[in-house]
């Protein structure tokens, strides 16, 4: 067995044994505070979305067009430089800002049920239907 470690192209450092590498320390020289110096964590169709200026996700359908504007004021915390703001069970005045980049629908899921000895055999099909956001703003 031959252990090395390495540093990959995205500045991370790498445990290679027999070509089974394993991210041992993330040692990025290219952070800065200011790329994730803010971000909140949204409500968005029963599920919680971690997100920051600029991020792109995709989430339950939303109804509107392409190009349109779609705010979301259950935000249950802001995180920013000078602190963080966690909301009881919402933060007061906080809303995140995205415009709506797709409409689309995710990867078809089989369903089959069936009862032993009984003959009874069902197989059907679903497929969500997905809207994808780019995160403008997070205001507070």
């Amino acid at each position: 067995m031959r252990d090395s470690l390495t540093e990959n192209n995205a500045g991370r450092l790498l445990l290679c044994i027999d070509k089974r590498c394993k991210i041992l320390i993330i040692a990025n020289s290219n952070f800065s505070q200011e790329d994730y110096s803010m971000y909140a964590v949204m409500k968005s169709g029963g599920k919680q979305y971690r997100v920051s200026e600029g991020d792109l996700l995709k989430v339950d359908k939303i109804e509107g067009d392409k190009g349109d504007t779609v705010t979301f004021e259950e935000v249950l915390m802001v995180a920013k430089e000078g602190g963080i703001a966690i909301g009881t069970p919402l933060v007061k005045g906080a809303k995140v800002i995205g415009e709506i980049m797709d409409q689309a629908r995710g990867p078809k899921i089989s369903v089959f049920k069936m009862k032993r000895r009984k003959g009874y055999r069902k197989k059907t099909g679903h497929r969500q239907e997905l809207t994808g956001l780019k995160i403008k703003e997070i205001v507070v």
